[in-house]
């Protein structure tokens, strides 16, 4: 029924502005949109991140957003960290972390936060 329409990824930020920099500026995402005063509509890939302002950013403790990108991780986890990203770094059985990168087999993941706590990835492959 659903498997064939495209979706938008929801993420809540308590400052639009804040965050509309960092996803521009930081990740390199562009806005194709908006709704008024309330939220922010990104494009990555082919796929849509809405950022809406609410009082509960920041309050998942999961992650909210992975992106695939390939080998090219080993590029982008420095170019991050440049740009003052932090990298959270997990223990989790039978994976070994390499700087930020924790080595699971063949995937490779960097886990990070926004500016409201959101916890954002990046794998290798899928």
């Amino acid at each position: 029924m659903l498997g064939d329409k495209n979706l938008t990824v929801n993420i809540a930020a308590k400052d639009l502005s804040i965050a509309k920099k960092f996803y521009e500026e930081i990740l390199g995402l562009k806005q194709v949109g908006a709704e008024g005063l309330s939220s922010i509509l990104l494009r990555s890939g082919t796929t849509d991140l809405l950022i809406y302002q609410s009082q509960y950013a920041g309050t998942n403790q999961a992650t909210a957003v992975t992106w695939y990108v390939g080998e090219n991780i080993e590029d982008i986890v420095p170019t991050l960290k440049s740009k003052n990203v932090t990298f959270e770094h997990y223990s989790r059985q039978n994976v070994t972390i390499e700087g930020d990168i924790h080595i699971d087999g063949k995937m490779k993941l960097a886990w990070f936060r926004d500016p409201d706590g959101n916890i954002l990835s990046i794998v290798n492959e899928r």
